[in-house]
């Protein structure tokens, strides 16, 4: 059954996927014989409820979640492995699906035997597959294990065979769960070229992944899932803040912010927080300057509320347009809603095809912040870049976090992603604001200032023997 508007590829309409749960296996035989007289022994589990949303030609879409959240089981209902218990699924076009590792391949057949036997289970004739061949071994790059069978292989092995075959069969929508969390940095960059002709041919991407990278820099568009519901749905940047807030729940709750001996002495000392108070001497842009925020998307577990976002040049002035190498002030800020303890205050910078090009905090800046901020005060940060960057438009994004004033103090002593795991996101705007960047009025060499993203420090030496 096909869509009646061309552009729209895959239409979820109030999808719904229930399974029933046992607690004893003789019961699902005694519900099976019983049910007709009314009798139920099992218990009604939902993975997914009424879920609906669209993708167009030429879209890129994430769906992510925690474990158990339903993301795969309405990748395996749009790829037909599946039959939704209440709602339809409408697609217009062929499908691939990469999905589980190996699936659709039998692991007695050689590679070449498995090549042709996924042509055929998705519709390709074997002379239509040989035409492919060639070039599916070659972006494979397995070399001569083509001929041996699969179940030699490594799990990166399968996943470039098979990455290889999906993607040589000019479908018009794509399936793809967390194959891509397998293989090298080279394989992987390989893919994501080939997924972007993909789109650029229009078709159609759904993609499945636990890595928030990805996910913000190669989808439009993401949908978060929780417990089997949609809780959000929109830009990839916003949903994977949402994300983050929804792990952090379970964490959040044991938090209490009784401070400890050590902290609650910290928090009493004058002296530490009136060396953080504005004063007059600080600048702190005029009105113009400010973005208006009424229209963007703020993410927050309540603890705190953006009141302000500006960006001006060198001189303080209000800027939206830089030349390659000026410097740009971002300002912020924030009001308290809650005590909180040590505040994280940073900002990420995006290019237009939304790929990070720039992150920091004041943890990377080693910035001296206040060991507390209580409720009702205002926190306050001016961020200065150095824009060596392409010219072209970018996006930033600001937030706030906070971590516990013990584990700031011993914050050397962690590697990155314990500290990250003891950091509480408290509010983020996704989208806070643009600016442009265009090339300088002049310059003693040649206009360029580089190849590439960014200008990286450093320097060159030229010699001749």
């Amino acid at each position: 059954m096909f869509c009646d508007a061309g552009d729209v590829l895959i239409s979820v309409k109030g999808v719904g996927k229930r399974y029933y749960l046992y607690e004893h296996p003789q019961d699902r035989l005694k519900d099976h014989l019983l049910w007709r007289f009314g009798k139920s022994y099992g218990r009604e589990f939902w993975a997914l409820r009424e879920m609906s949303f669209d993708v167009r030609r030429g879209e890129t879409i994430g769906i992510i979640g925690r474990n158990g959240s339903g993301k795969s089981t309405i990748l395996q209902i749009i790829a037909g492995i599946l039959k939704p218990t209440m709602g339809e699924v409408q697609i217009n076009g062929r499908v691939a699906a990469l999905l589980e590792l190996g699936s659709g391949f039998n692991p007695e057949f050689t590679g070449r035997e498995n090549v042709f036997l996924n042509g055929a289970i998705l519709g390709i004739s074997h002379e239509e597959m040989e035409k492919r061949f060639d070039e599916i071994v070659s972006f494979a790059d397995i070399g001569d294990f083509i001929d041996q069978p699969v179940k030699l292989y490594s799990s990166g092995m399968f996943v470039r065979l098979a990455f290889a075959v999906t993607t040589s069969i000019d479908a018009d929508v794509l399936l793809v769960d967390e194959a891509l969390a397998v293989g090298d940095v080279f394989f992987r960059q390989k893919c994501y070229r080939r997924l972007e002709e993909l789109r650029k041919r229009g078709v159609a991407i759904v993609l499945v992944s636990h890595a928030m990278m990805d996910v913000e820099q190669f989808c439009q568009r993401a949908l978060l899932l929780d417990r089997g519901n949609v809780i959000f749905r929109g830009s990839s940047s916003e949903a994977v803040k949402r994300y983050y807030l929804i792990r952090q729940e379970e964490r959040v709750k044991e938090l209490d912010f009784e401070y400890t001996t050590e902290t609650k002495i910290r928090k009493n000392d004058k002296f530490d927080i009136q060396n953080f108070h504005f004063s007059n001497e600080d600048f702190w842009p005029s009105s113009e300057a400010f973005f208006d925020l009424s229209q963007v998307a703020e993410v927050s577990n309540g603890w705190a509320r953006c009141t302000g976002v500006a960006l001006c040049n060198s001189k303080g002035e209000s800027c939206r347009i830089f030349q390659q190498g000026e410097q740009a002030s971002f300002f912020y800020e924030f009001e308290v809603l809650q005590d909180i303890e040590v505040p994280i205050g940073g900002l990420v910078i995006y290019n237009e095809k939304n790929v990070i090009i720039h992150g920091k905090s004041t943890l990377e800046y080693n910035t001296k912040v206040p060991s507390s901020v209580t409720c009702g005060s205002k926190f306050r940060l001016r961020q200065d870049i150095s824009l060596e960057l392409a010219t072209g438009e970018y996006t930033f994004e600001i937030g706030l976090a906070t971590i516990g004033a013990v584990d700031y103090d011993y914050r050397t002593d962690f590697v990155y992603q314990d500290l990250n795991s003891r950091i509480t996101r408290v509010c983020h705007l996704p989208a806070a604001g643009s600016f442009s960047i265009i090339f300088p009025e002049k310059r003693e060499s040649v206009q360029l200032l580089h190849h590439g993203l960014c200008n990286l420090s450093g320097d060159c030496k030229a010699y001749l023997i």
